[in-house]
């Protein structure tokens, strides 16, 4: 069964098309199409509080292009929400309003912590758990959101204002850092011995160049062996040298910062990037809220 979702980011919009089965286990997706266009809202909000004439007119041409492409695929269903960046953006009514005019689609905006659970709510697909607890760190454009679970079992989550384009635009406060490592302290008992699941385009190429891509794994050593290469090496380097797409570039550097002070606060020593993430959440939602409905 064909589902579609769009996740408006603070750095990339993604169309995914994926199939969901129903197994034993649960419902699994595999992915069917991805298409990603690097819009970068966040530049607009973090640094000017709103989205610009020329950054609403890109975001409505895309969405016009992916609202053609969802009609050619027809899915049973989609789901289309926005983050960080609309969420903070002064403008985003006006910007939903000219959205849903153009193209008909409406634009539900979540909050950091509706995010998290999304997240956290693959667990079930591709945990191996070595521990009972599992931290989910998805490390977006705006910000990055945290959820414990036990087991299969959520038990809380948290949203911060750090992100990479956040950080690309020196639009973090110290204070943000505080909060995240002060929340993360009240699991301290478990610190050591935790599984942690990393979400995000950034984590996902991170571990392909610097951890073991066949398991989908990296060592805390790795991050900060990939932290510390990437930090050092000039911006045209990592594009010309490493292959790396130019808005790829630049934000994989304070993503790969975010996940090594997360790991060193908590002495996880290895991360999972299973490369699911917020569009692979919706479309689950999306099936499941049509299946409790008696739609499929």
């Amino acid at each position: 069964m064909l589902f579609a979702s769009i996740d408006i980011g603070s750095n990339a919009v993604r169309l995914l098309f994926a199939n969901v089965y129903e197994t034993k286990n649960g419902p699994i997706l595999e992915k069917a199409s991805l298409i990603r266009i690097p819009l970068r809202l966040g530049f607009d909000v973090f640094t000017d509080g709103f989205l610009s004439a020329q950054r609403t007119e890109d975001l409505v041409k895309t969405m016009r292009a992916f609202k053609l492409l969802i009609d050619v695929y027809k899915p049973l269903g989609y789901k289309v929400a926005a983050t960080s960046a609309m969420r903070e953006a002064s403008n985003n009514q006006e910007v939903l309003d000219l959205v849903k005019t153009e193209t008909g689609l409406e634009i539900g905006m979540i909050d950091g912590i509706e995010e998290a659970n999304i997240i956290s709510s693959l667990s079930g697909i591709f945990v191996d758990n070595n521990y009972s607890k599992t931290l989910y760190v998805d490390v977006g454009g705006g910000s990055t959101e945290l959820s414990l679970l036990d087991g299969e079992r959520f038990i809380t989550s948290a949203s911060f204002r750090i992100g990479t384009i956040r950080l690309l635009a020196n639009k973090v406060e110290e204070s943000e850092w505080h909060k995240m490592k002060d929340w993360l302290q009240q699991f301290k008992a478990d610190f050591g011995r935790m599984n942690c699941i990393g979400s995000g385009g950034n984590i996902n190429k991170i571990t392909k160049m610097y951890g073991q891509p066949s398991s989908n794994m990296i060592t805390f050593d790795q991050l900060v062996l990939a932290y510390k290469q990437l930090n050092n090496m000039p911006l045209i380097s990592r594009i010309e040298q490493l292959g790396l797409r130019p808005d790829r570039a630049d934000v994989i550097v304070p993503a790969a910062r975010i996940f090594v002070r997360i790991l060193k606060w908590t002495g996880i020593g290895t991360v999972v990037a299973p490369r699911l993430g917020l569009a692979d959440g919706l479309v689950l939602l999306k099936y499941k809220e049509m299946k409790d409905n008696g739609l499929v």
